[in-house]
């Protein structure tokens, strides 16, 4: 595979990122299907926080969004990771990985308290990412729920994702 950078989102990649997003989600058994339809609303509402595409010398290959979330406790700086995209040739090379740390490393820099997310234990343990049995997200099972402290102390409370999570 050929070098890739990542990115900040800019005008034009819209397109793109929709078609990214449903073709790494198709055949998801956990995806409600509508993950690119999401990051449009998101971008919509104003609260696609931060949006990076990895990008080789032809096209945009992958894509990760952070939104902001709200907690029970009045937290505030705490960001929700995801959805993260590539295409699915191309899955298994590194790219959401080199995304995920990407965009961890722009929100700590930028000042964020952290991050949550929803996802495999396994794979986002590798990153920092711990379930926090005093953090909450309803309704999935509660291992599959973490978090990633930045800076400053854990948060403890429910989470709250942007509106266009519904």
């Amino acid at each position: 595979m050929s070098a890739i950078i990542i990115r900040p989102e800019q005008s034009g990649d819209e397109a793109t990122i929709h078609a990214l997003t449903e073709a790494a989600f198709r055949d998801m058994p956990f995806s409600d299907g509508d993950e690119q339809d999401l990051i449009d609303r998101l971008r919509a509402d104003g609260d696609l926080s931060l949006s990076l595409v990895a990008q080789d010398v032809e096209r945009v290959i992958g894509h990760i969004a952070f939104s902001p979330v709200s907690i029970s406790d009045g937290s505030e700086g705490w960001f929700g990771l995801g959805p993260v995209s590539v295409w699915p040739e191309l899955h298994g090379q590194g790219i959401g990985s080199s995304l995920i740390r990407q965009g961890i490393a722009n929100l700590s820099a930028a000042g964020a308290r952290g991050i949550v997310l929803l996802g495999s234990p396994e794979y986002y343990g590798r990153f920092g990412f711990e379930q926090d049995p005093l953090l909450a997200y309803p309704g999935p099972p509660p291992e599959y729920f973490q978090r990633l402290v930045l800076n400053g102390p854990p948060p403890a409370g429910v989470v709250t994702y942007a509106p266009a999570f519904g």
